[in-house]
């Protein structure tokens, strides 16, 4: 029983993961996920006191990690991340650009250009300034995957949600181009576009149980919304030499929804 808690294939063994946010949700269960697979675990989030419990948790399971505070709207701050890695690391061999805001569900013209700002800077400028470090460090080793967290919000167009919407549709247009970009230097970038999964950040913005949060659930056609495990699952599987072929994708995982 120990042996499969400490690792189940080791697929990603001794390869140090960077994955922002990877203190809460969608991002702690990809760093827990990876550390199960052999991954060398780093941390880059706000909070710092889930950030050190989801560390923690991974050293008590027989992993290894690292939690490192970073503001993901503060670019200083990502540069601070990448240079404290380096430190502890000497490498970044695989990244997950997870950290992501909501926001107020407007119409355009209601929409404080503050509000834009700050969710652009999170939701889109910070992955393209992690995606500079991580493609330096990665062309200098030879190779590395990179996985950003977009959404189905990315695919499609979703009333209310105006100005999410549009970041992730850039950060699916960044992740294409990237992957053209890197494609014969052996890095592979990918985006995952999960549906509804019940994290923190959803709940947060439908109210667990409510109405609203019971109606965007069961316009999935699968009528559930997805787990942080199962898109861990998909992440762990673009990190690894199983996938070793894909790259330029934004991959839909959302129970259908975007099937419609």
């Amino acid at each position: 029983m120990k042996t499969q808690e400490k690792t189940v294939t080791e697929l990603l063994k001794n390869k140090v993961a960077l994955i922002t946010g990877g203190n809460s949700g969608i991002g702690k269960a990809i760093s827990i996920r990876a550390a199960s697979e052999g991954a060398k675990i780093v941390i880059g989030a706000r909070d710092e006191k889930t950030g050190k419990e989801t560390v923690d948790y991974i050293l008590s399971k027989g992993g290894e990690a690292f939690f490192i505070k970073a503001d993901m709207s503060d670019p200083k701050q990502i540069d601070s991340l990448f240079e404290k890695t380096i430190e502890k690391y000497g490498e970044v061999d695989l990244a997950c650009n997870n950290s992501a805001t909501g926001g107020p569900q407007l119409p355009i013209h209601e929409i404080d250009s503050d509000i834009w700002n700050h969710m652009m800077s999170v939701n889109l400028t910070a992955p393209f300034l992690c995606m500079k470090h991580e493609i330096q460090h990665m062309l200098s080793k030879g190779g590395g995957s990179i996985v950003n967290m977009s959404s189905a919000n990315g695919l499609i167009g979703t009333k209310g949600f105006t100005t999410y919407t549009a970041n992730k549709h850039g950060l699916n247009g960044l992740t294409k181009s990237a992957a053209l970009d890197y494609a014969d230097k052996g890095i592979r970038i990918n985006a995952v576009c999960p549906g509804g999964v019940e994290t923190p950040m959803f709940n947060q913005t439908y109210g667990k149980n409510s109405e609203a949060w019971k109606k965007a659930r069961d316009f999935h056609p699968i009528k559930q919304l997805g787990t942080p495990e199962s898109i861990a699952g998909l992440v762990t599987f673009l990190w690894s030499d199983a996938s070793s072929y894909v790259t330029g994708s934004c991959l839909s995982i959302d129970g259908a929804l975007t099937a419609q």
